[in-house]
């Protein structure tokens, strides 16, 4: 084999022009970039140190051919041609990876078995005696890629990806690859600031990657200097005398770093469950006498005890994927600017993040920004100087000493006109709640079209719903105005930003808005008129307490005394429970989920209400034409549209409601009345209605005060037996 190999080193995306400059520093010659990885050439002993100290690569590869490939036969006859005796014992195992596709060859599983075959009969001696596979850990791991027909053979010398570096085998939920976060110190200058004896702090630490990855390079230990395992381990090309004079001279150049007085490396995190493993995971690394890692929360975050300590804050706060997590990562993001604005004077700080736009409402100026892929998620390292120069709301806010929390940073003008709106609203409302003992209500309605929002107050808690913006509105724009209303929330309506819940409304389908969209499983009690109610809030796009509906509630309450009542598409029966407190005889609620009915159950059951209440799981339409019973007194409020797997067919509230009118009043005993509601806008009850029954529409006398800026909220009527005149 000639002196100088190509060598390959993959890579994640973005990190190409990183490696290319390591690679560099570490002797690889005529290095050219590629989509995730870079390509030159040097000799094996450069191949070597490469695995040894590559700190960003996933795997060295080394080339040992290329050639065209016009089909499968082809492919096998050039893989066959390789003298594989200098690579792999006739008793040996073997790995093949195989990517690409083209010339015939459309599936990577076929790809590799006609490698795999090729490598495997080229060795196949007379007795029959062939390699093994091992996918695991070969003594020869194989890759080819076949691109626009052209192949590139190589050797993977460094086993599994280089970025596992063998100290963190306890994780947490979202962990950066090790690589990865070496990539955001390098872009952050982390080398440069612990040369002149600069701190690191890590406020939201997790595992502690970050901290083990500054710690390596602080002490000029080798990234893989603890990996037990390499892909050139089996491969008779290897030179072990060559590999363990580069092994032992990482070894002594770790073991005069760690000797060396260390810097100061703390991580901070939260969660309690995390704080042990992260522990674990720096002594696995040799990094104990180095490294910190406490239990604390953001609020009490301080760098070093020192304020003449300068150093690098460097964290990667959540990205927020589940419903609701605007809000609490927006005021998750402005607490960190905060915190850096107010103890972090004279620092460095880099935030590694999914949603940038979030890092924009940290009150700080990002000198400068870099593109980075966490997998498949496009992010961004935000490098901030902490600095009152670029501090964008002005001076360092005070620390309250109660709580532990800064002063608010200053809102945008369209944020202090939206904050404005809220606070004239509240007032307006607030009196009459009070009177009314009204403690769940709409705040705030799309009042002004720019801020599509719907805020409703459940008692000391704030519920805000988005309304998903037209699409012709620059969706970056949209998301502005959404931070900048989220921010104005707290502040108007004077409540702490982790009992504000937002969430996305879009128009639904089907059954999707009573779909489960979150798993906290938080249930919140309220109470109106003399009701005891559980509300979610986090887990469904409704919240299980429709607050149009409070008049209906009320006027049902008044007339259900000793009546017979039936609810149908019950949903979580507060109608009924208004029923039963006010004395009804006897209820029957209907609904198709199980979900829905349990937590009917609950509200029943809350306020002491158990026997006589039925709950009844069935598709309304067809209990009504089984049903036999007699109600006095009877509640429907169907949704526009309806489907399940339980029910054959859709429910269409425009379609069917003359045969769900007509089903339900067949039940209705002598003398007694029928509500129908749906909240459709261009609902129109059909004129054979009129002509069988007395109807009355009584939407105006259903629309409380919160809701007279939206009165078509929903709409009503009262039907009882006999025509109307």
């Amino acid at each position: 084999m000639s002196e100088h190999h190509e060598l390959i080193l993959t890579c994640p995306k973005g990190l190409e022009s990183l490696l290319a400059e390591e690679a560099g520093g570490l002797g690889l010659e005529d290095v050219r970039e590629h989509t995730a990885a870079i390509v030159g050439h040097a000799a094996l002993e450069v191949a070597y140190r490469m695995c040894l100290w590559s700190r960003l690569a996933n795997r060295v590869l080394l080339v040992i051919g290329r050639f065209p490939v016009t089909d499968a036969e082809s492919l096998y006859a050039q893989v066959h041609a390789v003298d594989w005796r200098e690579h792999l014992e006739v008793a040996g195992t073997l790995a093949v990876e195989f990517s690409g596709r083209g010339s015939g060859i459309d599936n990577t599983h076929f790809g590799a078995l006609k490698v795999k075959d090729a490598i495997v009969d080229r060795l196949r001696d007379a007795g029959g005696l062939r390699p093994g596979i091992d996918k695991l850990n070969p003594d020869l791991r194989v890759h080819l890629r076949l691109d626009r027909g052209q192949a590139v053979l190589s050797l993977d010398l460094s086993g599994h990806s280089l970025h596992q570096r063998g100290y963190r085998l306890q994780q947490g939920v979202a962990p950066l690859k090790e690589n990865l976060a070496a990539a955001i110190l390098l872009r952050a200058g982390w080398p440069r600031i612990a040369a002149e004896g600069g701190a690191l702090a890590d406020p939201m630490c997790g595992v502690g990657t970050f901290l083990v990855e500054a710690g390596m390079m602080a002490a000029d230990m080798a990234p893989n200097l603890r990996r037990e395992h390499w892909g050139f381990s089996g491969w008779l090309g290897h030179v072990p005398a060559l590999w363990n004079r580069l092994l032992a001279e990482a070894q002594e150049r770790a073991a005069i770093g760690l000797a060396r007085p260390p810097l100061w490396l703390r991580g901070y995190e939260a969660d309690p469950r995390l704080v042990q493993p992260a522990r674990n995971n720096i002594e696995r690394a040799g990094l104990s006498s180095w490294v910190r890692v406490y239990q604390g929360e953001l609020a009490t975050f301080e760098p070093h005890p020192d304020r003449n300590q300068r150093g690098l804050v460097i964290c990667n706060p959540p990205y927020g994927e589940r419903l609701g997590d605007e809000a609490s990562l927006l005021y998750l993001y402005q607490h960190l600017g905060e915190r850096l604005r107010q103890v972090c004077l004279g620092w460095e700080a880099g935030v590694f993040t999914g949603a940038p736009e979030l890092g924009k409402r940290m009150g700080l100026r990002s000198h400068k920004q870099y593109a980075f892929w966490n997998g498949a998620l496009p992010c961004k390292l935000l490098l901030f100087k902490v600095d009152a120069g670029q501090f964008v709301t002005g001076e360092r806010q005070p620390v309250a000493r109660d709580t532990g929390q800064a002063t608010p940073a200053r809102l945008s003008e369209g944020g202090q006109m939206f904050a404005n709106r809220l606070r004239k609203n509240l007032k307006q409302l607030s009196k009459w709640s009070v009177r009314e003992g009204v403690g769940c209500y709409r705040l705030y309605d799309a009042d002004m079209p720019e801020y599509a929002l719907a805020i409703d107050i459940y008692q000391d808690w704030v519920h805000v719903q988005e309304y998903a913006a037209p699409r012709t509105i620059d969706p970056a724009k949209a998301q502005t105005r959404l931070l900048d209303a989220l921010a104005a929330i707290p502040l108007a309506l004077e409540v702490m930003p982790e009992k504000v819940v937002v969430k996305r409304r879009e128009r639904q389908s089907g059954k999707r808005q009573y779909e489960r969209q979150g798993s906290e499983g938080h249930f919140l009690e309220v109470r109106e008129g003399g009701a005891r109610l559980l509300v979610n809030l986090t887990d469904y796009l409704d919240t299980g307490l429709f607050l149009d509906h409070r008049p209906m509630r009320r006027r049902i309450q008044r007339e259900a005394s000793g009546k017979r009542f039936l609810n149908l598409f019950c949903y979580t029966a507060t109608v009924t429970v208004h029923a039963a407190l006010g004395g009804a005889r006897q209820t029957t609620s209907v609904d198709l989920s199980k979900t829905y009915l349990d937590w009917a159950r609950r509200n029943l059951a809350l306020n002491g209400y158990s026997e006589r209440q039925s709950l009844v799981q069935a598709d309304v339409m067809e209990w009504l034409e089984k049903d036999s019973g007699e109600y006095d007194l009877i509640f429907i409020d169907p949704p526009t549209f309806s489907n399940s797997k339980r029910m054959e067919g859709v429910f269409d509230v425009q379609r069917d409601h003359v045969r769900l009118i007509d089903l339900a009043m067949a039940r209705l005993a002598a003398g007694g009345t029928l509500y129908f509601s749906n909240n459709f806008r261009r609902f129109a009850l059909d004129c054979r209605l009129l002509e069988r029954y007395t109807a009355e529409e009584i939407s105006a006398a259903t629309i409380d005060e919160d809701f007279r800026r939206n009165e078509r909220i929903h709409r009503t009527w009262r039907l009882q037996a006999g025509k109307t005149r």
